[in-house]
C-alpha cells in the first residue's frame, strides 16, 4: 500500500542512519523552507576580475546620492564594487621617486629596484610603480611598470627590493639605471592564519645551555656580503646567525679567517640593517631566539579588515593598525584612495559606527592615542559625537562626548556588531551590552553572559534585536537573555572545525531564507571550506533546523543594499591577473540566488545538491505497513510516486538498502532513478530490512524541491 514519506526538517547528525528514523541526517546544497527541503539558489560572478588575496571583510552601503557600494578588504588591497566594476582605493604610506633604480640578468625575471635610502618595506608588501624612465640594456620598459601592481619578492638590505616579473630579461641587463616612482601601500597582513611564534614564544633574549655567541669584528652595513667574526670556531659549517634583529644565513665558514660567507641577508623575514663593531652574533642555527620562528600556540592574524560607514565615509580599519576614511560621495570619488583618519588611534583591533548617535568606536586600541605599545586589548575608545578628525576628537572632557572603557571579563576584545538598539561586544570569555545613554557617561556597559566568547572576529551576527556566534562551547543567542543554541548538527561541525585559522570563520545573513550560515575550515584546511547553516524563520523550540554544506565562502553580505546576497570565494592557488608576483592567491566576487547554477568565469558548472534520509523501516499491522517499524520485518518496494515543486530539468532518486545497521548500504539494482518534469512513477523492486531515500541532481540546469512522496510499500516476511 502507499505511504506518504514525511522527515522532520532539518539535519540530524547527532545520531546514526538507524537512529535517524524520520528524520533527514545529511546532503549538500539543499536548504529547508517551510519545511520542505530543496536545492539553494544559484551564484554568478560579479565583474570582470579577480582580487588580489584572501578577502576578510565585505560591507555594502548607499551613499547620499544613491550610488551602491561594496567595500571589500583582502590582506593586500582595500576595494570597492560599484556599477559592475572594481576600484583600488587602498590607502598609500609613501611615495619615493628613484633615479638609478633598476639591476636586472639576462635570462631571469627577478628585478631588482634600489633606494636611495631606507625604503621600510617588508617581504609580500605591495608597491605601485608609475613615472618609468628606461633602463639601459633591458627589454622591461613603462609598459611593464607604469601603473603596474607588484608583490615584493624579496628585501635583500635595507635599501634594495626585489620583483618578479612576468617574463625574463631578454637584454644583456640593466645595471643601476632608469627612474621610477614607487607607491608603497599599506601592509595589511598575511592570506593565512596560522600558529607562529615571536615575541613571547621563542627565547626572548635569553641564553640556553651551549649557546654559541661571538662578536663582530669590523662593523656590517646593509648590504655586506660576508661577517669577520672575533672567533667563528665554534659556529656551524652552514647556518643562521642572529645580529640585533636581523637573521643572517650564511653556507660557508672559513675558520682560518673567522669569516662567513654566502649570506642571505634579512633571512625569515627579517630587514637587512648595519650593525656596529663589536656587537653579539648569536647561533641561531639550533636554537630559538626573539625573531626566530618556533610552532607552538601563538597565533598570527590574518590581514584584517574592519568596515563600517560614517554617512558618506567608508571607515576601514585594519586589525592592529590604523583606521582610514574615503569619502564616496566626493567627485571622482572611486579615482581617489583612502586616507589616514586625523587624531585617531593608530591601533584597534576593531571600529565601527555607532548609530544613531554617530560617534566612532575603537575596540582593543591605545591608552595613549599614537603610541602603539599602550594597545590594550580590553580597550574600548570612542570619538566626540559627529567628530572624527579633530584635535579634540578623542580626548574626554566636560564639554564633548568622547570616552573611554576597559571591560574587565576575558583576556582580549574579539570584536563588537551593531545590533537594532545596542553594540555587542565579545571578549574571549564573555558578552557586554554596550548602550548610548547620553550625558554624562555617555555609553553603559553589561556584561550579560559568561563563557560564550566569540570564537572569531566575525563569527557573529545580529538579525532582529537578536544575535547569534559561535563559541568555543558552541553556537549561542542572544534575545535578551543568554541562550546556548540547541544543534543537531553540533558534534559534526566542533569535531571537524580547524580552529586554527579561527579568524576566517565568517558568519553571514540570508533574510530572504531565514538563515545563519557560519563559514569555517574544516580539519586540516587552511580557509573556508565548509558551512553550517540554522534557520531561524522554520525552527521550532522543539525543532531547531540546521544544515551543513560544503558550500565555501570568505566573507558575506545580506541583501539589504544590493537585493540579492553577496559572497566572496577565495582560492590561495591561483594567481591575479592585477598583481605581479602575486603569491596570495585571488578573491571571487559573487551575487547569490540567482538562477540555479554556478557561474564563474562566464562559464556555468553544477551545484551538485542532495539529501537523505535517516534509515527507515516497517512493522506489519492491522492496518498495513508503516514506516517506523522495529525493523523485525522486510520490506518491499514496487513503486516510489515522487512529488517535486519547482522542478527544472532532471532529479535523480535513489533508494539505499540494508539488512542490518552495520552492513554498507547497497543502491537498489534498478537505480539510481532519473525523474522529469513529466515523470508519475518510479516501477522498482527494492527489498530490505531498512531503506533510506536519496534525492540529488548531477547536472547543470537542474533545480528541485521535495513535496511529499509515497512508497508502494508492503512487509515481506522475516527472513
Amino acid at each position: 500500500m502507499l505511504q506518504k514519506v514525511n522527515f522532520q526538517p532539518g539535519f540530524n547528525k547527532q545520531v546514526t542512519a538507524t537512529g535517524g528514523e524520520g528524520q533527514w541526517v545529511g546532503g549538500d546544497y539543499v536548504r529547508f523552507r517551510y519545511g520542505s527541503p530543496e536545492k539553494i539558489g544559484g551564484w554568478a560572478q560579479l565583474g570582470d576580475n579577480t582580487l588580489t588575496g584572501r578577502n576578510t571583510a565585505l560591507h555594502h552601503f548607499v551613499n547620499a546620492s544613491g550610488i551602491k557600494y561594496a567595500a571589500i578588504g583582502t590582506n593586500r588591497f582595500l576595494y570597492v564594487y560599484s556599477g559592475g566594476a572594481f576600484y583600488d582605493i587602498t590607502p598609500i604610506k609613501s611615495t619615493t621617486t628613484l633615479t638609478s633604480a633598476f639591476t636586472t640578468t639576462n635570462a631571469d625575471a627577478t628585478v631588482t629596484i634600489t633606494f636611495a635610502s631606507d625604503h621600510n618595506i617588508t617581504k609580500y608588501d605591495i608597491i605601485r610603480c608609475d613615472n618609468f624612465s628606461s633602463a639601459t640594456n633591458s627589454n622591461f620598459d613603462s609598459d611593464d611598470f607604469d601603473d603596474t601592481n607588484f608583490m615584493v619578492t624579496s628585501v635583500p638590505t635595507s635599501t634594495t627590493i626585489t620583483v618578479e616579473m612576468g617574463s625574463v630579461e631578454s637584454g644583456s641587463g640593466a645595471s643601476t639605471s632608469g627612474g621610477v616612482r614607487v607607491k608603497h601601500f599599506y601592509s595589511i597582513g598575511p592570506a593565512v592564519e596560522a600558529s607562529a611564534a615571536g615575541w613571547g614564544l621563542g627565547l626572548w633574549g635569553g641564553t640556553v645551555a651551549g649557546e654559541i655567541t661571538a662578536t663582530l669584528d669590523g662593523a656590517l652595513t646593509s648590504g655586506s656580503t660576508s661577517i669577520v667574526l672575533s672567533d667563528s670556531g665554534s659556529m656551524p659549517a652552514t647556518g643562521t646567525v642572529l645580529i640585533n634583529s636581523e637573521r643572517i644565513s650564511y653556507t660557508s665558514n672559513t675558520v682560518g679567517t673567522d669569516t662567513l660567507s654566502g649570506l642571505t641577508r634579512g633571512a625569515d623575514n627579517t630587514t637587512a640593517a648595519s650593525h656596529s663593531d663589536g656587537a653579539t652574533v648569536s647561533n641561531a642555527s639550533d636554537y630559538t631566539k626573539w625573531g626566530a620562528s618556533q610552532t607552538g600556540d601563538i597565533v598570527i592574524a590574518p590581514g584584517l579588515w574592519s568596515l563600517d560607514n560614517y554617512g558618506n565615509k567608508l571607515i576601514a580599519t585594519i586589525f592592529d593598525g590604523a583606521t582610514f576614511e574615503w569619502n564616496s560621495n566626493a567627485t571622482g570619488a572611486t579615482s581617489t584612495r583612502a586616507t589616514i583618519v586625523a587624531n585617531a588611534p593608530t591601533a584597534a583591533i576593531h571600529t565601527l559606527v555607532s548609530t544613531p548617535d554617530r560617534h566612532l568606536v575603537f575596540f582593543g586600541t591605545e591608552t595613549t592615542i599614537g603610541t602603539t605599545s599602550t594597545q590594550d586589548s580590553m580597550y574600548i575608545r570612542w570619538s566626540d559625537q559627529e567628530s572624527i578628525n579633530a584635535t579634540t576628537s578623542y580626548a574626554p572632557s566636560a564639554i564633548n562626548t568622547a570616552g573611554t572603557q576597559r571591560l574587565a571579563d576575558g583576556t582580549r576584545i574579539v570584536a563588537a556588531i551593531r545590533g537594532r538598539d545596542a553594540i555587542y561586544v565579545w571578549t574571549d570569555t564573555a558578552l557586554f551590552i554596550m548602550r548610548f545613554v547620553g550625558a554624562p557617561f555617555v555609553f553603559s556597559f553589561q556584561q550579560v553572559g559568561t563563557n560564550c566568547g566569540l570564537l572569531g572576529k566575525n563569527a557573529a551576527v545580529e538579525v532582529d534585536g537578536s544575535a547569534y556566534w559561535m563559541s568555543e562551547n558552541g553556537f549561542f543567542r542572544y534575545t535578551g537573555k543568554l541562550e546556548s543554541m540547541p544543534c543537531l548538527v553540533e558534534d559534526y561541525v566542533f569535531d571537524d572545525i580547524n580552529t586554527i585559522p579561527r579568524q576566517h570563520i565568517y558568519a553571514g545573513l540570508n533574510n530572504l531564507f531565514g538563515e545563519v550560515t557560519w563559514f569555517y575550515p574544516g580539519s586540516g584546511a587552511a580557509s573556508n571550506n565548509r558551512s553550517v547553516t540554522y534557520n531561524y524563520m522554520d525552527s521550532t523550540p522543539e525543532r531547531p533546523v540546521w544544515t551543513t554544506s560544503s558550500l565555501a565562502r570568505s566573507t558575506w553580505s545580506d541583501s539589504h543594499i544590493f537585493g540579492k546576497p553577496h559572497g566572496t570565494e577565495y582560492d590561495s592557488s591561483a594567481t591575479s591577473d592585477t598583481t605581479v608576483g602575486n603569491t596570495d592567491g585571488v578573491t571571487t566576487y559573487f551575487e547569490h540566488e540567482t538562477g540555479v547554477n554556478q557561474i564563474k568565469s562566464g562559464t556555468a558548472s553544477t551545484i551538485a545538491a542532495s539529501i537523505e534520509s535517516g534509515d527507515f523501516d516497517i512493522s506489519a499491522g492491522q492496518g498495513g505497513a508503516d514506516l517506523r517499524g522495529d525493523g523485525e520485518n522486510i520490506m518491499k518496494i514496487r513503486r516510489v510516486l515522487p512529488d517535486f515543486l519547482q522542478q527544472t530539468g532532471d532529479a535523480r532518486v535513489t533508494l539505499n538498502l540494508k539488512n542490518y545497521p552495520t552492513d554498507s548500504q547497497v543502491s537498489s539494482s534498478l537505480g539510481p532513478f532519473t525523474t522529469t518534469t513529466d515523470t508519475t512513477k518510479i516501477d522498482t523492486r527494492a527489498r530490505a530490512r531498512a531503506i533510506s531515500l536519496k534525492v540529488d541532481n548531477t547536472g547543470t540546469g537542474q533545480h528541485w524541491k521535495l513535496g511529499t512522496f509515497r512508497l508502494d510499500i508492503q512487509p515481506d516476511g522475516k527472513r
